[in-house]
């Protein structure tokens, strides 16, 4: 059994963050955690919370301090590469962190070129597909009017619960074996986006339609919605020609970790509440 490290996890609020904290936390290590604000991070107790930002490296000393492994982020903002990155490995270096996990953010980083450089940190890149937590953007359709609106709706995806990425990134941290390692992390089958809207429709219990748009339509959506343009265009890219890498299950998940990795029904019947209308309170 591994003794007890103290981890630091960048991102610590995001998608992925959260888990690393939570799967570090289950395997018995502290955890300090990154934020850009302390006061509505609401993390568990115990955890340590340091307020910093990422594109400020030189205030990320004292959250570097007493720590053996760190979970990096390779982006400043929701499509924003990190320019920082190669500062923050200098300084983590500096501080005698033996392990880093960086998580993928699709595209090529100035933090990623330099950790695959990197000699005197133990580096692990998590390149995980979508994200079953996608699906909570359904959740407004769904709730409102029983419906998933989509484009491309035969598309594939092989997508992984964030819990999973956050176990691999866990063991990656804090055990030998994962240094130089680049981990395409996936879930445990590929599904359609009927078949997501299905799963979803049985753990609430209730039917869903799902309408297929245009890609004209899905764009006019979009940008009514407020997506930025590079992001619209991304979607459109991946949901119409999904890489092979994003439709073909992994088995990292098993070989990293010594479980299957968890399925979307599994992943549905945890967040079956954001998916159902709640009824309103009763006022006595």
């Amino acid at each position: 059994m591994n003794h007890t490290q103290k981890i630091l996890v960048t991102g610590a609020t995001g998608t992925v963050g959260r888990q690393v904290v939570t799967e570090l936390l289950a395997r018995g290590h502290a955890v300090r955690a990154l934020t850009r604000d302390a006061s509505a991070a609401a993390f568990p107790a115990g955890v340590e919370v340091f307020e910093g930002d990422l594109t400020e490296p030189d205030g990320l000393l004292p959250a570097l301090e007493g720590v053996t492994g760190v979970h990096l982020i390779a982006f400043s903002g929701a499509w924003t590469p990190l320019e920082t990155g190669p500062q923050i490995l200098k300084l983590a270096r500096e501080a005698g962190v033996r392990r880093v996990t960086v998580l993928h953010n699709g595209a090529p980083s100035p933090l990623e070129d330099a950790v695959r450089g990197e000699d005197g940190i133990a580096w692990t890149v998590l390149m995980p597909v979508e994200f079953m937590a996608n699906a909570l953007e359904w959740a407004e359709g769904i709730v409102s009017a029983d419906e998933v609106r989509e484009p491309f709706v035969s598309r594939r995806s092989a997508m992984v619960h964030e819990g999973d990425i956050g176990a691999v990134a866990a063991v990656a941290l804090t055990e030998e074996g994962h240094g130089g390692q680049e981990y395409v992390i996936t879930g445990p089958e590929v599904l359609t986006v009927g078949r997501k809207v299905a799963t979803i429709a049985a753990a609430r219990h209730q039917e869903i339609t799902l309408v297929e748009l245009t890609e004209e339509q899905a764009v006019a959506e979009w940008r009514a919605a407020g997506k930025p343009e590079d992001l619209i265009g991304f979607l459109l890219e991946m949901y119409e020609h999904t890489p092979e890498v994003g439709r073909t299950v992994a088995d990292t998940v098993e070989k990293v970790t010594g479980r299957p990795a968890r399925t979307f029904t599994e992943w549905a019947a945890d967040h079956v509440d954001a998916f159902t209308v709640t009824a309103p309170q009763a006022v006595a």
